[in-house]
């Protein structure tokens, strides 16, 4: 039987990296691809060697994990590493099949264009494609101390499963997301939009304010239709037909080959149906018990489906807590939120500006602002018999409440302030622990209600969106 040659091999790595050859320097790929806003965190932790560990790049489907990798590449070289010091190989090309990480890396480490320098670049995409990669790379971090390795991967749930179990001290995991609104709008070159709001307080997030809430207005549903994906954002051809790029492409993949495949799941329908279920309820308080009823899908499988669209990046859970802000002992319902809300659209068809799915839908897109940070595990809902208030952030020190927001996608509240009741009350009864005084969201309107005597901040849905995107690259959240 034949088999693919060491020539072969070598010739393919020449050709994934042109800038091995001068005739190939100057040219490289992705080059007209806009920068994520995450570029700057990731090619610091890509510099980084005072510790001794690979980076895991994950996320979900199509969000420009390998085109991150490539402007990475091209700023080593602006930064003045040598050509020969950077690696890069994708595990999916067919003539790597099956091949050891580290017979790849000795082929590289033995071509006479290897500059003998001290510190040297490896990038492995789509690692997922090699049986066992974590113990591999491993392997590789303790061998060759002098190679910073960064590898990525598409099927998120196996890669944080796998750096967890077996990576422990030596791989350095980086969350890309899903396009934020401000990076959808910064790719389409309407960042002016929005300017920075002068605070009197001197708060140490900034806000931002839009003159022209209509087109920003018009803009945060085109996010919500197809926004998520950068591709998407940057082809008209896509943007027509983004139910069907999304669905086939991204969500499909993931239920119908990427979690089968990781966990062995014998009914794939079930999954598919589960999923269906939490997309068409994004937002809404579900249970074990009615997802059962619903999607016909026992309650042991339920939970354990649950966990692996959650570790696949598809949906994150919110628990609630009470008007005490105590978190319920037994965890028998909670919301669900896509990650991403251009997969509903993918499923349910475009929304529409005035479209019953769209409060929840607003409601979905901030959540997904925070879902990547470190910020979302202090985000919860509360829920009691007299009333409910969507979001609720918990002090990590004193779990006590910081700050509380209601999110609407009305102007009505304005009129009509008993709406607020439950907002008001909530803040009332933990008045010594928040920030700063409750905030709910609208279409339009931005000014100070008073209900009772709290006054209630009122700002636009697609500022404050805006705002908490631009603010989670800070690590930090809005308050």
């Amino acid at each position: 039987m034949l088999e693919v040659s060491e020539q072969e091999i070598r010739q393919r790595l020449a050709f994934d990296n042109p800038w091995w050859g001068a005739e190939g320097r100057g040219r490289y790929r992705y080059q007209s691809m806009p920068r994520r806003f995450y570029f700057d965190a990731f090619f610091a932790m890509v510099r980084q060697w005072q510790v001794n560990r690979a980076v895991v790049l994950m996320g979900p489907r199509r969000v420009g994990k390998t085109v991150l990798v490539h402007h990475a590449i091209y700023a080593l070289l602006e930064a003045g590493v040598a050509p020969a010091d950077i690696l890069y190989l994708s595990l999916e090309t067919p003539v790597y099949t099956g091949m050891p990480l580290e017979k790849l890396l000795r082929l590289y480490l033995d071509e006479p264009t290897a500059a003998p320098g001290t510190h040297r670049y490896v990038f492995f995409d789509e690692i997922q494609y090699l049986k066992d990669w974590e113990v591999h790379l491993k392997s590789l971090v303790d061998s060759w101390p002098d190679i910073r390795f960064v590898a990525t991967g598409s099927a998120a749930a196996a890669l944080r499963l796998k750096s967890a179990e077996s990576g422990a001290g030596r791989f350095s995991d980086f969350v890309l997301p899903p396009l934020s609104f401000a990076e959808y709008l910064h790719f389409i070159g309407k960042d002016a939009l929005l300017r920075q709001e002068d605070d009197p307080l001197g708060e140490a997030l900034p806000r931002y304010v839009a003159d022209d809430l209509g087109t920003l207005n018009s803009e945060l549903v085109n996010y919500l239709n197809y926004g998520g994906y950068p591709e998407a954002v940057l082809s008209e051809m896509i943007q027509k037909n983004s139910p069907q790029y999304i669905k086939s492409d991204i969500i499909e993949k993931v239920l119908l080959r990427d979690l089968p495949s990781l966990y062995g799941i014998q009914d794939i329908q079930e999954l598919n149906r589960l999923f269906t279920v939490l997309a068409y309820n994004t937002g809404q308080e579900v249970s074990i018990e009615a997802l059962s009823r619903t999607s016909g899908v026992a309650k042991n499988t339920l939970r354990r489906y649950l966990e692996y669209l959650e570790a696949a990046f598809l949906i994150r859970r919110i628990n609630r807590v009470d008007e005490n802000a105590q978190r319920l002992k037994r965890i028998t319902s909670f919301k669900v939120y896509l990650t991403n809300p251009s997969m509903r659209s993918a499923l349910f068809g475009n929304l529409e500006p005035n479209g019953k799915a769209m409060g929840v839908m607003v409601e979905t897109a901030l959540f997904a602002q925070w879902m990547h940070s470190n910020a979302v595990d202090r985000l919860h809902y509360a829920r009691w018999s007299r009333g409910e208030v969507d979001i609720v952030s918990l002090s990590p020190a004193t779990q006590a409440p910081w700050w509380c927001v209601e999110v609407k996608w009305s102007d009505r509240h304005v009129r009509v302030t008993d709406e607020l009741n439950a907002l008001v009350e909530f803040y009332r009864k933990h008045t010594r622990s928040m920030q700063e005084a409750p905030l709910v969201t609208s279409i339009s309107e931005r000014s100070t209600l008073l209900v009772g005597d709290i006054p209630v901040r009122c700002q636009p849905a697609a500022e404050l969106i805006y705002t908490v995107g631009r603010n989670i690259l800070r690590e930090v959240f809005v308050r």
